[in-house]
């Protein structure tokens, strides 16, 4: 995998915000001596810079910039962790596909466009709402949401893969095709499933943020970006700084996100073409 140095630079500026801003969110809440859960009964709602508080407090005196910074540690944890699930997922469902071709390959194709169809969201909803929240249940229901783009990227490289020269003396040599996921698929598609890991990232973070919104994330005193955005808007008329605050650091985010996929897309894109014009030549 060629250097990152050679990304877009807007998209190189984005990837230092991104890491700069997930430094503040897990560094910010030890720094600032401030519990983001207690409340201060003399600064009720008081605006932003008043009484040293950046970002001013919400109706039972919560200071909203400690509040903020500790939603995006969480809201970034759940949606790194729900990514990695959907990258085991997309990662094997994918790859698996691929290589073995022909009947099965058509046939999990088929399943991942019935997965598709689903108003899966609703179902995510649905699960969270009958069964008891937790941890475990928020990041596999994440997780098995954003999986289905990832898999179909998957596909389609462990497919070009199949036909190279390698993986055809592999299958001659008699190699079982579980030797010849885990040996030769597998090592050759992680690069490319963790640089796609940015393009589902934010996609989890967003359906995270959806659900906090709708009170179907993480059980008070924790709150992410989307149970302070659903706090500030009962609070907008009063204190609009406890919905703006949360707000743009989860557009920036996602915007940040954005970017640099699109960067990373055209990386991928100059690269890949690259790299079939080598082994073209080489053959």
């Amino acid at each position: 995998m060629r250097s990152l140095r050679t990304l877009p630079p807007l998209a190189r500026a984005c990837l230092w915000f991104l890491g700069a801003l997930a430094a503040l969110c897990w560094l910010g809440p030890l720094c600032v001596d401030v519990d983001p859960h207690s409340p201060d009964w003399q600064a009720l709602s008081v605006a932003p810079g008043v009484g040293g508080h950046w970002f001013g407090t919400d109706a039972i005196g919560r200071d909203v910039f400690a509040r903020t910074l500790a939603g995006g540690r969480l809201s970034l944890t759940i949606g790194l962790l729900s990514s990695l699930i959907a990258l085991g997922i997309g990662l094997g469902f994918g790859a698996g596909a691929g290589l073995a071709g022909g009947w099965a390959e058509r046939l999990m194709l088929r399943m991942l466009d019935v997965f598709s169809a689903l108003p899966f969201l609703l179902i995510v909803i649905l699960l969270l709402t009958l069964f008891d929240r937790s941890l475990g249940l928020l990041l596999a229901a994440i997780g098995g949401y954003v999986w289905g783009d990832l898999a179909r990227v998957m596909r389609a490289e462990a497919a070009r893969l199949r036909e190279t020269p390698f993986m055809l003396a592999a299958t001659a040599m008699g190699a079982s095709f579980g030797q010849r996921l885990r040996w030769h698929a597998l090592p050759n598609l992680l690069p490319l499933a963790f640089v796609y890991l940015g393009l589902i990232l934010p996609q989890a973070i967003l359906v995270e943020s959806f659900l906090g919104f709708l009170g179907l994330s993480v059980d008070e005193p924790s709150a992410s970006w989307g149970t302070l955005l659903a706090e500030g808007v009962q609070e907008l008329d009063s204190a609009p700084w406890t919905l703006l605050f949360p707000a743009g650091f989860l557009v920036a985010t996602l915007a940040a996100f954005q970017f640099l996929g699109d960067g990373l897309r055209d990386w991928m894109d100059v690269h890949g073409e690259a790299r079939r014009e080598t082994e073209a030549a080489a053959a």
